[in-house]
């Protein structure tokens, strides 16, 4: 792999009164970013990871999985969690909730999601689109978390005709959020083509009195380095660029010019060094689950991501995404080649479903006006999910 090094070392990321000297967040990824995951990274350099989404309903009616995963491992500092909802009042009693009762250190509000089963209700990447209601639920949740700071995540807007995303930094970055950050998409464009690091730019120009984040298709160091170079943004958030490769903050964090001590051995990306990563990665979501058997269906996922590129045959890669416990990993790890080499560009790159651009699901009459009519305050009540995680 190769070694990518900053011009010069950035200004560490100060998010209220956090301060990241590694300006890079993991960004929530449903079904992804649990504990297990995130104490994953945690081992190969210092950050700020996020949880994976939190719905807002869950929360506050106490959903048993829900309050499972706003827990966090004691080795987690600071602890982040990010929160998806719809209802002002809703958001504002989660956000409460986590305060009062000590769950984080950090909260984020979701505005970014494209899935259909969520925009078509309003939600997710659609909700700016409605002005009024993005200012309202941001100003109450703010109010709501105090000192804890509060950011927001979001999307260049619904398509190329209807962009929401200066519009709506402004009106956060009025509303006291601590920070801002940018999936240079659109919510039509899913996950597709190319990121358009320009709006991050233009972003940043808008925004002058708290931090920018930059995020789409950071797939290395030397993107994310890239990136800060290109746009000017504070920090950059990695997401899918992390599937199967818990790595890549450490690999940031030399990139970035990081204190020594704070580093984790380099990575040197042998088959051998990604199995390890695999099999510690199944002990820990075992740890998680507290069940062997569900924690080893869970790696199941992570087997495409883990091994893309490298010589591990398909007979293994299908045992793999069978076993059911640590004993039967172990015995199919056991059969690779763990000298052989990172294999270059062919373990990089997109992992996951990219999608492919589409018209964005819609209540109906949306796209009518900027403001929220009554019609579409009851559509968006099936939008504020009863479950987390995706």
């Amino acid at each position: 792999m190769s070694q990518v090094l900053a011009p010069a070392p950035p200004a560490p990321l100060s998010i209220g009164p956090l301060t990241l000297e590694v300006p890079v967040v993991l960004a929530p990824m449903a079904g992804i970013t649990n504990t297990a995951f995130r104490r994953l990274c945690r081992e190969y350099g210092a950050g700020l990871y996020v949880s994976e989404m939190i719905t807002s309903r869950a929360l506050v009616e106490r959903n048993d999985t829900t309050m499972r995963l706003i827990r966090h491992h004691e080795s987690e500092t600071p602890r982040s969690i990010q929160l998806y909802g719809v209802d002002p009042a809703t958001v504002a009693e989660a956000v409460r909730i986590i305060v009062a009762e000590d769950h984080a250190d950090h909260i984020d509000l979701n505005f970014g999601c494209p899935v259909p089963k969520v925009t078509r209700k309003g939600g997710g990447s659609a909700l700016p689109w409605k002005s009024d209601l993005f200012r309202d639920i941001v100003t109450r949740a703010v109010q709501a978390a105090g000192d804890v700071p509060l950011t927001i995540k979001m999307r260049k807007g619904i398509d190329a005709d209807h962009l929401t995303y200066l519009d709506a930094a402004k009106a956060a970055e009025d509303a006291g959020v601590a920070a801002i950050a940018l999936h240079a998409r659109t919510a039509s464009e899913f996950y597709s083509g190319t990121a358009d690091w320009s709006a991050i730019a233009k972003l940043k120009e808008a925004i002058t009195s708290v931090p920018v984040l930059g995020n789409g298709d950071i797939w290395s160091a030397a993107d994310a380095v890239r990136m800060m170079a290109e746009t000017g943004c504070d920090g950059v958030g990695v997401g899918g660029g992390c599937g199967g490769r818990p790595w890549p903050v450490g690999d940031l964090a030399r990139a970035f010019h990081a204190a020594p001590e704070t580093l984790a051995p380099p990575v040197d990306a042998t088959l051998g060094f990604v199995a390890d990563a695999f099999r510690r990665h199944a002990e820990l979501l075992v740890e998680f689950f507290e069940d062997e058997g569900r924690g080893c269906r869970d790696i199941r996922k992570h087997v495409a991501w883990y091994f893309k590129g490298y010589p591990v045959g398909g007979d293994t890669r299908a045992a793999l995404a069978t076993s059911s416990t640590l004993a039967e990993i172990d015995d199919l790890l056991a059969t690779m080649e763990w000298d052989a080499p990172y294999p270059g560009a062919a373990a990089e790159g997109q992992r996951g479903r990219a999608g492919t651009p589409k018209r964005t699901a819609l209540p109906e009459g949306w796209l009518d006006s900027r403001e929220l009519s009554a019609a579409g305050t009851t559509e968006l009540a099936g939008a504020e999910l009863d479950h987390s995680g995706g």
